[in-house]
């Protein structure tokens, strides 16, 4: 077989060689140990936690190292696609503080290694495909899908591995005339690899995150190029890899059946394989059991969950790099006002068992990073948020920005700030009775208080409340009241003699509260009521009085 002959039959539209495209993407010019990285998600519309799991990987093994990362988009599969995908895409990688050096952008491409869309790189890779051609290392095959569901049905009898390989791969040893007859009958066809593997040899690869390991050889004659001349995944990224210069792949642990084809790929072109380093796949609990996070069953895979819900970025990028690397968390206690970008990540810290990802732990680390912020940034997030989600509350929240400050500031800053704000829907919901149109009773009167004796309560508050009261003046009032109507002033009294007392004081004061806020649990009363003003007050507790009837 002349095997120059039959390349030049199959692409006689491809005039550039391997050899131009060395020159038109040369090696980076980069500093010694500086990585480059990708990522490379398929335009379907969903993009999910595991996309941002393995964007901070890869961002941060470049950046760190003074390397690039690039955005490059695997939009082969036109069936898959979906319109508006790529700017949704990277609007929500942005929105979470992944910015890419180069590669697909909302406005064109940036960076001297693209078309950066692998839809765009149709002859590149046929111009490979057809070198493989030219070096006996890849053939057409005429194979209909009835004939491969034939070779699939007899291995399945005769308990054999599925694929086209050895006496299976009919169109292995075609002559050049039985191809041109076959393409001139108007046969369609596939490029195949020519795989030289055997799956009783093994050989070792080093893992960026398991380590060593022994894998069997690919003896498999896999499609590199469909019937339209559009590539597999296969083929497209081991082509993309080499030529942009990827020195390191960050991917899900369902590769790893495919990494012997991969590297025969690799070897067959001569070059040499960027370091893959395959993650493991996100789990949480359900009941007593492990299982992968799910896109039919968890709306929390989805990135647009924590878009809607108003998680602060910051704070989803903090807890995932607790589960990208054991000693994140240890690190973080040593230098908790350190940037993310000082830790030094590693892959080798990487689990490579399942990923558990805890949504209650994410919301305590949300706490934590919301309590670290001003009055300022948090009302900024919030209106950011709610324009976007809740256009409604944005104007609300807009309407008056000194109380928002002013809410906001409770109990921020000190040694000990609260830790009660989550994420921005939590957040309004947990000021929402500052707002008369969103204001709700939650609770219930303390079992301790009658209802006529809470009726009393009001009604004297109502007379006697008084905003230039402090707080020691207002609470004694509180006390006064208490003690008049048969309630303890502390509790401690209350719980040493219970038969001497109707209740205590705090039961008095819930009563108060639960009118002015709908809850028994809030922030400092007094405080409340000094950022709502005597108008609003006295109106919550007329309400409450009415209500009671």
């Amino acid at each position: 077989m002349d095997y120059n002959k039959l390349a030049n039959l199959l692409f006689p539209q491809i005039k550039k060689t391997p050899e131009d495209y060395e020159r038109i993407y040369p090696q980076r010019n980069l500093p010694e140990g500086a990585k480059v990285t990708r990522l490379g998600p398929s335009p379907t519309g969903f993009i999910h936690l595991g996309n941002l799991y393995g964007a901070f990987a890869d961002e941060r093994l470049a950046h760190q190292s003074g390397g690039v990362f690039f955005l490059r988009i695997e939009d082969t599969d036109d069936k898959r696609e979906v319109q508006g995908a790529v700017p949704m895409l990277i609007q929500a990688l942005h929105h979470f503080g992944v910015n890419f050096d180069e590669g697909a952008t909302m406005n064109g491409e940036v960076g001297d290694y693209g078309p950066y869309y692998q839809s765009q790189r149709g002859e590149i890779y046929q111009c490979f495909a057809k070198h493989l051609v030219s070096q006996g290392m890849a053939y057409p095959c005429f194979m209909t899908e009835e004939e491969i569901a034939q070779v699939r049905e007899e291995q399945e009898a005769q308990k054999l591995n599925p694929g086209i390989y050895g006496a299976y791969a009919k169109c292995r040893d075609l002559t050049f005339e039985e191809v041109v007859e076959r393409i001139s009958d108007g046969e369609e066809y596939v490029i195949r690899f020519r795989s030289g593997g055997d799956s009783q040899k093994h050989f070792t690869v080093v893992d960026g995150v398991r380590g060593a390991l022994t894998l069997p050889e690919n003896d498999q004659d896999v499609v590199i190029l469909k019937k339209t001349g559009i590539p597999t995944y296969h083929f497209a990224h081991v082509v993309d890899d080499h030529l942009m210069r990827t020195t390191h792949v960050v991917r899900g642990e369902e590769w790893l059946s495919s990494l012997p084809i991969h590297v025969a790929l690799f070897e067959a072109l001569g070059w040499e394989p960027p370091t893959y380093c395959h993650t493991t796949v996100l789990m949480k609990m359900d009941g007593e059991t492990k299982r992968k996070l799910s896109k039919r069953k968890d709306p929390e895979l989805s990135l647009e969950y924590y878009k809607q819900e108003g998680y602060h970025p910051q704070a989803v990028r903090e807890y995932l790099m607790t589960i990208l690397n054991s000693n994140y968390e240890e690190w973080r206690i040593a230098n908790p006002d350190e940037p993310v970008e000082a830790f030094s990540f590693s892959t080798e810290k990487m689990s490579n068992s399942g990923t558990l990802f805890d949504l209650d732990k994410l919301n305590d680390i949300c706490k934590d990073v919301l309590a670290k912020m001003t009055a300022e940034e948090v009302l900024r997030y919030m209106i950011d948020w709610a324009e976007e989600y809740q256009p409604a509350i944005a104007a609300l929240m807009k309407d008056d920005p000194e109380k928002m400050l002013k809410i906001f500031s409770i109990d921020r800053g000190g040694e000990k700030p609260r830790k009660d704000l989550i994420y921005c829907r939590q957040i309004f919901h947990f000021i929402s009775y500052f707002f008369d149109e969103h204001f709700v009773i939650e609770a219930d009167y303390p079992p301790e208080v009658s209802m006529q004796d809470a009726k009393a309560i009001l009604n004297r508050y109502f007379q006697e409340y008084d905003e230039a009261d402090d707080n020691e003046a207002w609470f004694n009032k509180v006390k006064e009241m208490a003690a008049d109507m048969g309630y303890a002033q502390k509790p401690k009294d209350y719980k040493k003699n219970p038969d001497q007392y109707k209740g205590h004081v705090g039961h008095v004061s819930n009563v108060i509260r639960l009118a002015i806020t709908g809850r028994t649990n809030s922030p400092d009363l007094w405080l409340i009521q000094q950022i709502m003003g005597t108008e609003q007050v006295r109106g919550r507790i007329a309400q409450a009085f009415q209500d009671i009837g």
